[in-house]
């Protein structure tokens, strides 16, 4: 157990009694693939650490339409903002396959940001990101092309997610083309053109669970 939190950014600057005091207050669960761990305005009761599988972090429309804020990976964490400001969920959480999580509960979870300050430090930063990621998202949607976004957001999953040998990464990670789609906020029609043309001119290939990207031709 100890292993896998040294391994978890949020704690990667703590030692081994800060981390054993979070193994303390910290519940391993196992979940399935497809279970929403919680809702859209639900009160917020835990925070979240991903150890094992994969993520999304989305929202309904009042017409039921989805659209996938992020994608999550081993290493890191989710639904501290409802626990900071009180307020419900500002979106849902699923699991995208079979998952291993530590929930730590509300007053847990304030009693450590009181105890450590390097915890409270990336959760900061945490936010920051998410705000800066939002506020681009925001841009891309106002000013730039379908292709555009299909290409930066396919980028963006390989940046965080992607594991590079040579000129490939690759992104082992079960996102469907209805996700991918509500990502990069265009017609499932638009990303099929898109994914097309690339996988045409071998930028980019897909297997059931990894995308492929080819940073050489790319650039080329």
């Amino acid at each position: 157990m100890l292993e896998l939190l040294k391994k978890v950014q949020l704690f990667e600057n703590l030692n081994v009694e800060q981390l054993q005091r979070i193994m303390s207050i910290a519940r391993k669960q196992w979940f399935t693939a497809g279970t929403v761990l919680f809702q859209e305005k639900d009160f917020g009761a835990a925070f979240y650490i991903l150890l094992k599988g994969s993520i999304k972090i989305y929202t309904r429309s009042t017409s039921g339409d989805e659209k996938v804020l992020s994608l999550l990976q081993s290493g890191e964490s989710f639904g501290e903002l409802s626990l900071l400001d009180g307020r419900p969920r500002s979106a849902s959480a699923q699991t995208l396959e079979d998952s291993t999580l530590l929930v730590i509960s509300g007053n847990d979870f304030h009693e450590l940001l009181r105890e450590q300050f390097e915890i409270t430090r990336h959760i900061m930063a945490q936010l920051c990101r998410r705000l800066r990621d939002t506020n681009q998202h925001v841009y891309d949607l106002t000013f730039v092309d379908s292709r555009t976004r299909v290409l930066k957001n396919v980028i963006l999953l390989a940046n965080r997610h992607g594991s590079r040998a040579g000129n490939i990464i690759t992104i082992k990670m079960p996102l469907n083309y209805d996700e991918l789609a509500q990502m990069a906020g265009v017609a499932k029609q638009e990303l099929s053109q898109v994914l097309r043309d690339l996988e045409d001119r071998h930028i980019l290939t897909f297997s059931p669970n990894a995308y492929k990207l080819d940073l050489a031709r790319l650039n080329g």
